[in-house]
């Protein structure tokens, strides 16, 4: 049994779609709402950005109007996968799971959506799916520190304990020198398991 230090941390949370990222293909693409700064009033977004601005504050109303979005054909793999994060904080994980794999459908290579339903699996305690999902997300944005930390975590629970230590290592690599503190007691300690 893997004893982790007395303060276990915790897999950091689910990201949300944040802003449209222009992916240069022919399906509606992901764009900065907030480039140049001006203001726009609310009627004059499309579903996915009323949904977006209503869901940064809290709103309720922002998973009505994700699922607008949806049937608007607006931003439909972002859309779900914001959908996904709104089911998953309340405990929906049943339905949290499907909007994550029906943005998944529509977009197979969504970073977003693979990462927090690894976040998601991990949760639930189903950690070979957890960790697919975390290696998907590290092959497609291997510079995001969070997954390679999550991924260690998943593979101490799964006891591959010299991965694990891999895993967090490649997260010390690409984190700030503040954040790196709870990766080095992880290895730390997951170093003095194999030893003993």
């Amino acid at each position: 049994m893997i004893k982790f230090p007395i303060q276990t941390p915790e897999k950091f949370g689910f990201k949300p779609v944040r802003r449209r990222k222009t992916t240069g293909t022919s399906k509606p693409g992901q764009l900065n709402l907030f480039t140049g700064g001006k203001l726009v009033k609310l009627n004059q977004l499309s579903a996915f950005e009323e949904a977006l601005l209503m869901d940064e504050q809290g709103d309720v109303k922002a998973k009505e109007l994700y699922q607008k979005a949806i049937l608007e054909g607006d931003s439909i793999a972002d859309a779900y996968c914001n959908l996904g994060i709104i089911e998953s904080e309340a405990k929906n994980f049943g339905k949290a799971i499907d909007c994550f794999t029906l943005s998944l459908k529509e977009e197979p290579r969504h970073f977003e959506s693979h990462y927090n339903l690894a976040n998601l699996y991990a949760e639930i305690g189903n950690f070979p799916l957890a960790k697919v999902h975390y290696q998907t997300s590290i092959e497609i944005e291997p510079e995001f520190p969070n997954s390679h930390f999550n991924l260690g975590l998943t593979l101490a629970m799964n006891k591959e304990i010299e991965n694990a230590i891999l895993s967090l290592m490649n997260y010390r690599k690409r984190a700030a020198p503040e954040e790196r503190g709870h990766a080095d007691e992880l290895i730390s300690t997951l170093t003095h398991t194999i030893t003993n």
